[in-house]
């Protein structure tokens, strides 16, 4: 572990380097985005850098980290840069990772949250199968650290699925009090054994539910990745289990593939069937849906959150 250079694919992610290459299609008009530039993105990096805060935008490969480090936006990854999940879509270094938790980590992601001056902070992490609680406790005092040094910034956090941990463990994240509860579906329940092996479509589900039976005033956030060999069918259903679970906002996003070794890109879903599924979902009675083909998970967070709060608001009447 002390040498293993993860800039490198196959030291990145040991468990695909024997797997047969995908071949990774050119992308559509819709989908290509800028270099990152800008005097925003280089302030942004240097925080980022300056407090040894590791961010997802950067670990998974986000196609808008130009455009929101520009505004100052970027999405902290807590609990180190080594997931103990191989997920076959995503970028995220895979392994067992080399340090324990960091004490100090959610003192400097307050620290940068303040030097950033967010209104609205995203904060997700790798998975940590190899920690009792999952790292419940310290998504929990990362929680209480922005709210101390900035009481105004409103917070996301986008966590795993403690899947191996305590049921009990989810309790210590909520009773933090985060504004949004976020965890992923990421995609139909018949791809889960290829796309997500180590997680479990309805555990997922059910966690997010979970959040709600907990405190029913706390939004709860899912999405999905579409391109990886659903069918609209299948999208559809997993619409109407999220609205079961009482989920109120959905992000839907095109699946890039990082590398040859990753998922295979199934296709390029076109602007106008993201535009059909935007309707279908707030048909269906989510108070905020994101269906775009560069949508991800926090991307436009802090604009679409202050959406989210009026669409609760206008639905009690209150607006």
């Amino acid at each position: 572990m002390a040498t293993r250079d993860l800039k490198i694919p196959s030291q990145r992610h040991p468990e695909k380097a024997k797997r047969p290459d995908n071949a990774q299609p050119r992308k559509p008009a819709w989908i290509r985005v800028k270099a990152p530039v800008g005097e925003g993105y280089k302030e942004t990096h240097k925080i980022m850098r300056e407090h040894k805060l590791t961010t997802v935008c950067e670990e998974a490969g986000c196609p808008n980290v130009g455009e929101c480090w520009n505004q100052g936006h970027a999405t902290m990854m807590i609990m180190g840069e080594v997931c103990t999940r191989a997920c076959t879509f995503c970028n995220i270094a895979t392994g067992k990772p080399p340090e324990a938790l960091d004490v100090f980590e959610p003192g400097r992601v307050a620290d940068a949250v303040k030097k950033l001056g967010l209104n609205h902070v995203v904060i997700t992490s790798v998975d940590r199968d190899d920690i009792e609680d999952g790292g419940a406790e310290h998504f929990a005092q990362t929680i209480r650290a922005v709210r101390r040094q900035s009481p105004g910034t409103t917070i996301e956090i986008l966590t795993p699925d403690f899947i191996r941990c305590d049921p009990s463990v989810l309790e210590v994240v909520v009773k933090a009090k985060p504004d949004v509860f976020n965890h992923n579906l990421e995609t139909v329940p018949g791809l889960y054994p290829e796309v997500r092996p180590g997680a479990r479509y309805f555990h997922s589900l059910r966690l997010l539910q979970r959040v709600k039976e907990l405190d029913p005033t706390m939004f709860t956030k899912s999405g999905i990745m579409v391109g990886l060999g659903e069918d609209r069918q299948s999208v559809m259903q997993v619409m109407e289990d999220m609205r079961a679970a009482d989920i109120d906002f959905l992000t839907i996003g095109q699946y890039l593939q990082p590398t040859p070794k990753h998922h295979r890109v199934d296709r390029f879903v076109t602007p106008e069937e993201f535009a059909a599924y935007e309707k279908a979902a707030y048909g269906k009675g989510f108070l905020m849906v994101s269906s775009t083909p560069l949508t991800r998970s926090s991307y436009h967070a802090g604009d679409d959150f202050a959406k989210l709060r009026d669409a609760r608001l206008a639905k009690l009447g209150r607006a």
